[in-house]
């Protein structure tokens, strides 16, 4: 049959670069075919479809039923036309009509056509969904194919009919690319478009730079040296935290590579962007005065429930620890995930924060008001304070007993009681007890103080209270 021999010719033609089996070649002939004799027979029509690839030839035969009353002319047939055939046909029997591939019209062959091009476009869109859905985060290459109203479309180097963009959003703005160019991204997300699977790339986004460290150092590849976190301002400067797995490795020392080789080329590939490499800690203290690189940190508190820290720096670190535009300490914030609130020496100072950070003065304590309603006192006590305008703690601290009587509801009682609180609230712990063990110096330290001062200053020793000097008078010796 030579019509069948150039259909099954142009059908491996049609495919023969969408990398299908024979098996999914002829199960798309059958479904073409299928279409096709829909056309000619009705919606339901049921055939057996056999080709032989090898000899050229599609044997055709549409089945029908044999039934007394026809429902459905595409897959019955009246008992009396199938008598014409074979007057020994009974309801029930199956009458096989055979069909030429030579027979169809020219409608039917394009409707087999366009069945045959929508499965190849259905299989490759599943095929695209399958291969990129677990690719997230790695790097792609490709070739551009245009660049249109700030979007590139690429064509990737491994899938080739791939729907693959990067959108303006996701691009370095630093950077300019022309038709014909060779471009690498990161895969950021596949998403589902009428004409199928559209893969989002990114050049801007943290990922991309995780995947070129990635490629560049071997111990990222291997999982040996982990990516733990990272921040990026796309152009500006990107903070990556590593740790290592092998205690024998220096994570940072594996990324940067001998004289810079590994890091230089992720820079180059990013524009000469700023990349800092620090190592992580757990420790969220230790963790943010890595994260504050390059500038030195002198001082780090940590607020855990509110996952805030307080970085205080020296004044010749300050502007090196904010960055341009506050670019390092935001970027560090990113990185750890606290809130950073950075200070300099002299303005932490001022604000009556603990000067012995710094060498000066003893520590000293801030407390932090409340309402009065976390006191443990009566609940018409506490209205009545709060009557007459006294509503947290800060506002009865400094009242004396004669102040509080004068509150209409306070009786000598309730006053002592309210002193009682504010007593236990403001006497530092253990204040009390110090001073009773201490005492005060004794007899015999007060006499070893006064020889270490005299021998210090070159003056004659101190006589013991009661004993007389050498070659001292009898009237000094009365005195």
């Amino acid at each position: 049959m030579t019509n069948a021999t150039q259909v099954l010719a142009a059908f491996r033609d049609m495919i023969s670069n969408k990398n299908l089996s024979r098996d999914e070649l002829h199960d798309l002939i059958r479904d073409g075919i299928m279409a096709a004799l829909a056309r000619r027979f009705g919606p339901n029509v049921e055939a057996e479809i056999v080709i032989d690839e090898e000899g050229g030839d599609i044997q055709i035969t549409v089945l029908k039923q044999v039934v007394e009353v026809v429902e459905d002319s595409s897959r019955q047939i009246s008992l009396e036309e199938a008598r014409w055939d074979d007057p020994e046909f009974e309801s029930g029997d199956v009458l096989e009509i055979p069909v030429d591939f030579a027979e169809f019209g020219r409608n039917a062959v394009m409707a087999a056509k366009q069945r045959i091009i929508q499965r190849v476009r259905e299989g490759e869109r599943n095929r695209i969904r399958e291969e990129y859905a677990n690719k997230v985060g790695e790097l792609l290459s490709g070739e551009i194919q245009q660049v249109e109203r700030g979007k590139i479309q690429l064509m990737l180097n491994k899938t080739r009919d791939a729907d693959a963009i990067i959108p303006w959003k996701e691009q370095n703005p630093r950077e300019r690319f022309r038709q014909g160019e060779p471009i690498r991204a990161v895969l950021k997300r596949v998403e589902e478009t009428p004409k199928g699977p559209r893969l989002i790339l990114s050049r801007a986004d943290p990922l991309f730079v995780a995947a070129l460290f990635k490629l560049e150092v071997p111990e990222i590849y291997q999982g040996i040296v982990e990516i733990k976190g990272i921040a990026r301002e796309v152009g500006g400067r990107t903070k990556v935290a590593v740790a290592s797995r092998d205690e024998s490795i220096d994570p940072v020392g594996a990324c940067v590579g001998l004289k810079g080789s590994r890091v230089q080329a992720v820079v180059s590939e990013l524009g000469g962007e700023r990349i800092d490499i620090v190592p992580w800690h757990p420790d969220p203290e230790i963790y943010a005065r890595r994260a504050l690189a390059p500038a030195k940190v002198a001082k780090v508190i940590s607020d855990s429930p509110r996952r805030v820290i307080t970085a205080i720096v020296d004044e010749d670190q300050l502007s090196l620890a904010i960055g341009r535009n506050g670019q390092n300490v935001r970027l560090a914030s990113q990185i750890i995930g606290w809130q950073i609130d950075l200070y300099g020496s002299r303005e932490w100072l001022e604000r009556g924060a603990d000067e012995a950070l710094f060498g000066g003065g003893e520590q000293e304590y801030e407390v932090a008001d409340f309402p009065l309603r976390e006191l443990e006192l009566p609940a018409a006590t506490l209205a009545a304070l709060e009557g007459a305008g006294y509503t947290t703690f800060f506002d009865i601290i400094d009242l004396e007993r004669e102040d509080l009587l004068r509150v209409p509801g306070i009786g000598p009682q309730e006053a002592d009681d309210v002193l009682r609180v504010i007593e236990e609230l403001t006497v530092e712990e253990g204040a009390s007890e110090e001073v009773a063990e201490t005492g005060g110096p004794t007899a015999a330290e007060l006499a070893e103080a006064r020889e270490v001062a005299a021998e210090i200053l070159g003056l004659p020793l101190p006589s013991p209270p009661g004993e007389v000097k050498p070659g001292a008078g009898a009237e000094d010796a009365g005195a």
